[in-house]
C-alpha cells in the first residue's frame, strides 16, 4: 500500500483550538474515490496505513463535533470500488480517528487546500487502485498503457448539499458499469485496412469543481455530463467514428489529466463541453474556442480561459502532473499545424450551432485554455449556452435541446473530417451514410 501525505500535518492541539467541520463529501468512481473534508479552520491530521486487513487511518485533531463525519460514514455505498466501511470515534482526548476499511490494497494521496471559491479549508483524501485498471478499449485501439475509462457511477449526494438536478441518460445508455460491458462499447473497426476514428468527449468540471451555476440552481458539471453522454451516443451511431468520455460520473479530473487521457487513448479529436457564465444574466448564445499560442483574441476570451483554467484550484489536484508530457506539449505547440486544425474544426462546429441557437459571437475565438493543450490532437472547447441566462439555463436542462446540441456538434465534426485528410480512410460508401438529423 502506498501513501503520499501531500502536506498533512500533526500539530500540538491547544485547549482553545477547535476545528469546525462544515461538510464531508464522498465522490466514488472506478478511477478513484475522493473524500473531501471541509472546515472553517485549517484541518490538522495524520494519515497512516495498516495491513491485515488493509485499512487507512486518519487521526484528526481538535474536531469540534464528529456528527458530520458520522453522517459521511453512513452514506458510504456498498458499490464504492475501494472503501468497504468507514468507522468514526474518539481515539484519545482531542483526537478523532476515522478508519477506512478497504476492499483491496490501494494508493492513498492527500492534499490540504486553502479557501477558494465557495469552499473553506479542505483536506482531500484520494484513494486509487494499487495497480491500474485494464482499459476495455486497449485491445481495439492498441493502447500501450492501461487507462481507467468511462466510469458510469452514480455519485453519493453530499449530506450538506442541496438536491441536484437529475442528469438524463442518453437514449442508448445502460445502467451496468462500463468496465463490465467491454464487448458492447468497443468500436467497430471498418475493416483490416481502416481504423475507427476516436473522438475524446470531455465533460467540463465535475466532483469538487461544480463549474458555473444558474439562477435556478443548475450546476455546469451536471449539464456538461448530460450533453457529453448524448454527444457520445450520437457519435457512436456514425460509421467510422467512436467517442470516449474523459469522465462519465460526478468526479473531478485535473485539466492536464484530461488531455493526457485523450493522448493515451490515441484520440483523433478532442471536444470539451462547457456552459458559459457571466455577471449579466442577459448574456446568451453559443461559442466555440480554439487554442492560441500567441495570446487571446479578445479580453473576453482571455477572461474565459483564466476562468476555466482555475478548475484545478477549485477541484483540488492531489496527483503529480505529467511533467514529461507537459514539456513535450509546450515544445510541440511551437508548431501550428494542430492549432490550425483545431481552428478549422471550431469553425465547422460553430456553423452548426448557429442552426440551433444564437451565437454569442459570430466567429471562433482563441485563448490559452489548458484543457486544449494537446500537441497532436485538434482540440476545441464548446460553450453550449449561458447557464447564467434563465432562458438558456432551462434549455440546457431540456433533453430535447441537449440532443440537438449533440447532433449539431457531431455534424460539425463530420464537416471538418470530410474536408480533412483525417477522413480519407473512410470509403465513399461510408461517407454517404454520415448524416445526422437536424
Amino acid at each position: 500500500m502506498t501513501l503520499s501525505l501531500g502536506g498533512l500535518t500533526s500539530l500540538p492541539v491547544r485547549a482553545d483550538s477547535t476545528t469546525h467541520i462544515r461538510a464531508v463529501r464522498l465522490w466514488p468512481a472506478a478511477e478513484y474515490t475522493r473524500v473531501s473534508f471541509e472546515a472553517a479552520e485549517p484541518i490538522r491530521a495524520t494519515l497512516f496505513s495498516v495491513s491485515d486487513p488493509d485499512r487507512l487511518v486518519l487521526d484528526m485533531e481538535g474536531i469540534a463535533s464528529i456528527a458530520p463525519l458520522e453522517q459521511m460514514a453512513a452514506t458510504l455505498s456498498a458499490q464504492d470500488p475501494y472503501l468497504r466501511k468507514i468507522r468514526v470515534g474518539h481515539f484519545k482526548p482531542g483526537v478523532v480517528r476515522v478508519v477506512f476499511d478497504l476492499k483491496s490494497p490501494v494508493k492513498a494521496v492527500t492534499a490540504v487546500l486553502d479557501p477558494v471559491g465557495n469552499y473553506g479549508y479542505r483536506l482531500l483524501l484520494d484513494v486509487y487502485p494499487e495497480s491500474a485498471t485494464p482499459d476495455p478499449l486497449a485491445p481495439v485501439l492498441g493502447a500501450p498503457d492501461p487507462v481507467p475509462l468511462q466510469v458510469r457511477n452514480e455519485p453519493l449526494a453530499p449530506p450538506t448539499v442541496a438536491e441536484k438536478p437529475v442528469i438524463p441518460p442518453p437514449p442508448t445508455a445502460v445502467s451496468a458499469p462500463v468496465l463490465a460491458e467491454t464487448a458492447d462499447v468497443a468500436p467497430k473497426v471498418l475493416d483490416s485496412a481502416h481504423r475507427t476514428l476516436i473522438v475524446a468527449v470531455d465533460a467540463g468540471h465535475g466532483g469538487e469543481d461544480p463549474g458555473a451555476h444558474g439562477h435556478a440552481g443548475t450546476h455546469e458539471k451536471d449539464v456538461t455530463l448530460a450533453i457529453a453522454r448524448r454527444l457520445k451516443a450520437v457519435i457512436d451511431e456514425q460509421p467510422g467514428l467512436h467517442a470516449v468520455l474523459t469522465r462519465d460520473g460526478d468526479y473531478f479530473i485535473p485539466l492536464q489529466e484530461r488531455t493526457v487521457k485523450a493522448h493515451r487513448l490515441h484520440a483523433d479529436l478532442f471536444v470539451s463541453v462547457h456552459a458559459d457564465a457571466y455577471v449579466d444574466q442577459e448574456a446568451r448564445g453559443s461559442s466555440v474556442f480554439a487554442l492560441s499560442e500567441k495570446g487571446a483574441t479578445s479580453v473576453a476570451a482571455r477572461w474565459m480561459a483564466q476562468h476555466e483554467n482555475e478548475a484545478d484550484l477549485i477541484g483540488g489536484v492531489t496527483i503529480a502532473p505529467h511533467q514529461a508530457y507537459l514539456a513535450q506539449t509546450l515544445f510541440d505547440l511551437s508548431q501550428t499545424a494542430t492549432i490550425n486544425d483545431g481552428l478549422k474544426m471550431a469553425h465547422a462546429v460553430l456553423g452548426e450551432l448557429d442552426q440551433i441557437n444564437v451565437l454569442h459571437r459570430g466567429f471562433v475565438e482563441q485563448a490559452g485554455f489548458a484543457v486544449l493543450k494537446s500537441p497532436d490532437i485538434p482540440s476545441i472547447l464548446v460553450e453550449t449556452a449561458f447557464i447564467t441566462n434563465p432562458e438558456e439555463e432551462r434549455r440546457l436542462n431540456d433533453p430535447v435541446y441537449q440532443q440537438k446540441l449533440a447532433q449539431a456538434i457531431t455534424r460539425g465534426l463530420q464537416d471538418y473530417l470530410r474536408k480533412s485528410h483525417a477522413w480519407s480512410h473512410v470509403t465513399t460508401g461510408h461517407q454517404d451514410k454520415l448524416a445526422v438529423g437536424r
